[in-house]
């Protein structure tokens, strides 16, 4: 199985693009957070606020784990959550079963983005672009130790990122993915 996973900090558009990279490949996409959302049976908001963000890592921890490792014949593009390379098991399974891409964002960009979200729990505070700064100061050497490849989101469309991410992946012959369908052509 092959597995392009996307990091990077909330807002950085790791979904949005994983969503488009993966048509883009012919393979299939899952997005971590939604994942858990399905499995909590709730949004991660309410979870982090019932359970907390340690019980809330203890269960992403598990999700990274069982999606990069699933079974051969398939490949995929996955969407981390933003907090996910803070547990030193994830950053192992990330960077030893999956290529790595970062989507990195300043926390300007991110907090242009984000400034009206009311979904993201750890951006419910008083100051959200302090807290995208301490975010940024916090996991942005995370995740250039677990990344593969980076890949500045600036002003770029989404297809624009998309279209850099598949030019890394073909320069570097990872392309085509195993168990990937030729992309289907509008008519």
């Amino acid at each position: 199985m092959t597995v392009i996973a996307l990091v990077g900090l909330p807002g950085g558009g790791k979904s949005t693009v994983g969503r488009q990279l993966a048509r883009r490949l012919g393979v299939r996409f899952v997005d971590a957070d939604s994942t858990l959302e399905a499995r909590f049976g709730m949004p991660i908001k309410a979870y982090f606020a019932e359970h907390g963000e340690a019980a809330f890592r203890d269960e992403e921890a598990k999700v990274i784990d069982e999606l990069t490792c699933a079974g051969p014949g398939e490949s995929m593009v996955l969407a981390t959550g933003g907090g996910a390379v803070l547990r030193p098991e994830n950053r192992e399974h990330l960077q030893s079963r999956c290529t790595v891409v970062y989507l990195r964002s300043t926390p300007d960009e991110l907090f242009r983005r984000l400034r009206h979200d009311t979904q993201r729990p750890l951006l419910q505070v008083a100051d959200p672009k302090a807290k995208l700064k301490a975010l940024y100061d916090e996991r942005h050497p995370l995740y250039e130790a677990v990344a593969h490849y980076s890949i500045d989101t600036g002003r770029p469309s989404v297809a624009t990122l998309v279209n850099m991410i598949a030019m890394q992946l073909d320069m570097a012959g990872l392309l085509p993915l195993p168990g990937a369908q030729a992309p289907q052509s509008a008519i």
